[in-house]
C-alpha cells in the first residue's frame, strides 16, 4: 500500500474518532465506567475498529459536558481492561484484537479434543478484557479473600445466587440456599444425606458419569431406568420404587449429559407423581439451565418440597469456576447439608465466590452466557454439515452431541481410531449404569477449540465413518 493509501486509511479512522460521541445514559453507571462500557460495546459491534484513534480526553470531556478528570479516569480503566492503548505523541488508540489474546484459526489440521465437556471459551477482545478486569478488581480485597470465610458466602454472594437462580424461575429463600464449591460437592452431600450405604438410587440407564463415581464412593446401588426421547420412563420408575425402594432419583433433565435429551414438562409431572407416591426425593442437576432460551419448568418449581436443586456454574461460565448453588427442599433439610459441606470442604473458595458474584451482579455472567449460546449454535451447525443426521442426537443450544455409530462400527474401534489421530471421544461405556452399552459415543464441541478446528476434526471423523472400521486409518 502506498503513502496515499495509508493516509486514506488513517483518515477514515480519524473520521470515526471525530464522530464518536457515546450515549452514557444507556449504561446506568458512573460516567467514567459508562465510557468504558461504550468503548467495549462499540468494539464488539464493529463501530470502533482496531487502530481507531479516539478523541483526546479534553475533546471528549467538552463533547460530553464532563470534567477532564472523569474522562481521564474512564480512559485509564479502559486501558487497564486492554481495550485501548496510548502512543506517545500520537494519541489513544483501540487495541488490535489479535494483540488482546484472540486465538488464531488453525491453518492446518491438528489434534482436537472432543472429550472434555466444557463451554466454548470467550475469544472476543472486549469480553476477554472485561473478564480480566474482574480479576484485577478483586485484588483490592485480596487480603480478605485469602482468609477463612463464614460458610455459605456473604449476604452479597447470596443475593447474587438468588438473582442467578431467579433467572431460571427458581425461588431460593436464604434458609434453603447453600453456596458450594462445585456441583460435585453438592451432589456428594445430597446423596450422603438422603441415602445410606446399600440404599438404592435411581438414574437413567445412560447418565452423567459423575453420579456413578459418587454412588460407588458412597456404596449406593444405582438402579437403571430405561429411557426414550423424553427421558426416564415413569412406569419403569414406579416399578423400581416397588422393587428396590430407592431413596432418590437423580436426573439431569435439560440437555442431558450425554444424550442431549430435554425432559418435557408432561414427563416431569409424571416422574413427580411417582416420586410423591413412593416418597422418593428428586435430585435435579440443572447444569445447563442458563443455556436454553426457554427451558421447561424445573422440578424445583414443580415439586419444591421433594427436590434438591443443583445449579453449577462450570457448564455455563467456565469449567474452572468451581461453584454451585444448592437449593434444599426445606430449611430443615438444608441444616444437615450445610454441616456435611462444612465438614468436607470447610467453605467454597472466597476468590471463586467473589468472582462469580461480581460477574452475576455486573452483567459479565450474562455476557459470557450470550457468547456461549451463540457459539454453541454455530458449532452445532458445523456438526449438521459434517456428519450424517441419522447418526447425531443433539440440541442446538448444547455444546456436546451423542453419536450413534453406523453398522459394523463398535464404540471401542471408534474411540481407538479417534485417539490414534488425536481426536478424543468418550465411548458410551462411561455413561452406562447397567446392561450392555450401546454402540455410541459423546463428542464435545467446547473448550479452546476453534470452529475451524472442530470442522477439520469432524471432517476426518465423517470420512472415517463412511467406510469400514478397518479402513478408518486411511482417513484419520
Amino acid at each position: 500500500m502506498d503513502a496515499s493509501g495509508r493516509e486514506g486509511w488513517s483518515g477514515a479512522l480519524d473520521r470515526v474518532s471525530a464522530a464518536w460521541t457515546p450515549d452514557l445514559k444507556r449504561w446506568g453507571k458512573p460516567h467514567y465506567l459508562a465510557i468504558v462500557e461504550a468503548i467495549a460495546d462499540d468494539i464488539r459491534i464493529g463501530r470502533l475498529q482496531p487502530g481507531t484513534r479516539l478523541p483526546t480526553q479534553r475533546a471528549l470531556a467538552e463533547r460530553l459536558g464532563l470534567n477532564f478528570t472523569t474522562v481521564s479516569r474512564g480512559y485509564v480503566e479502559a486501558h487497564r481492561r486492554g481495550l485501548i492503548e496510548g502512543r506517545v505523541g500520537q494519541g489513544t488508540f483501540v487495541v488490535d484484537a489479535a494483540r488482546s489474546g484472540r486465538p488464531a484459526e488453525p491453518s492446518r489440521p491438528g489434534p482436537v479434543d472432543f472429550t472434555m465437556n466444557l463451554p466454548p471459551e470467550p475469544d472476543g477482545p472486549a469480553l476477554q478484557a472485561r473478564m480480566r478486569a474482574s480479576f484485577a478488581e478483586l485484588s483490592g480485597n485480596l487480603a480478605n479473600l485469602l482468609r477463612y470465610q463464614g460458610f455459605g458466602g456473604t449476604d452479597e454472594d447470596k443475593e447474587a445466587a438468588t438473582l442467578w437462580l431467579a433467572g431460571r424461575g427458581i425461588a431460593a429463600p436464604g434458609e434453603r440456599l447453600l453456596i458450594c464449591p462445585g456441583a460435585h460437592s453438592a451432589l456428594f452431600s445430597v446423596l450422603g444425606q438422603v441415602a445410606r450405604p446399600g440404599d438404592a438410587i435411581c438414574a437413567e440407564r445412560i447418565t452423567y458419569p459423575g453420579i456413578r463415581a459418587l454412588a460407588a464412593h458412597l456404596s449406593l446401588r444405582l438402579v437403571d431406568l430405561p429411557t426414550d426421547r423424553h427421558g426416564a420412563d415413569p412406569d419403569a420408575f414406579a416399578a423400581a420404587c416397588t422393587k428396590a425402594a430407592p431413596k432418590a432419583i437423580y436426573l439431569n433433565p435439560l440437555l442431558q449429559n450425554p444424550t442431549t435429551a430435554t425432559m418435557p414438562r408432561a414427563r416431569r409431572e409424571a416422574i413427580i407423581a411417582v416420586a410423591r407416591r413412593y416418597a422418593v426425593a428428586i435430585i435435579e442437576d440443572d447444569a445447563y439451565a442458563r443455556l436454553c432460551p426457554a427451558p421447561p419448568t424445573s422440578f424445583a418449581t414443580l415439586a419444591p418440597e421433594i427436590t434438591y436443586y443443583v445449579a453449577g456454574l462450570a457448564k455455563c461460565l467456565g469449567a474452572g469456576l468451581r461453584l454451585a448453588f444448592l437449593v434444599a427442599p426445606s430449611a430443615r433439610a438444608a441444616l444437615p447439608l450445610g454441616a456435611a459441606l462444612r465438614a468436607a470442604t470447610v467453605m467454597a473458595s472466597p476468590i471463586s465466590t467473589a468472582l462469580a458474584t461480581r460477574w452475576i451482579m455486573d452483567g459479565t455472567a450474562e455476557a459470557i452466557g450470550q457468547f456461549v449460546r451463540a457459539e454453541s449454535i454455530a458449532r452445532q451447525r458445523i456438526v449438521t454439515e459434517m456428519l450424517p443426521p441419522a447418526m447425531v442426537r443433539a440440541d442446538p443450544h448444547g455444546f456436546h452431541v451423542w453419536i450413534t455409530l453406523p453398522e459394523d462400527w463398535t464404540r471401542s474401534a471408534f474411540a481407538s481410531q479417534g485417539r490414534s489421530a488425536g481426536l478424543g471421544v468418550v465411548a458410551s461405556d462411561a455413561f452406562c449404569v447397567a446392561g450392555a452399552p450401546p454402540e455410541a459415543a459423546r463428542l464435545c464441541l467446547g473448550g479452546p477449540s476453534t470452529r475451524a478446528g472442530i470442522r477439520q476434526g469432524l471432517e476426518r471423523l465423517g470420512h472415517a465413518l463412511e467406510g469400514a472400521p478397518a479402513l478408518a486409518s486411511t482417513y484419520i
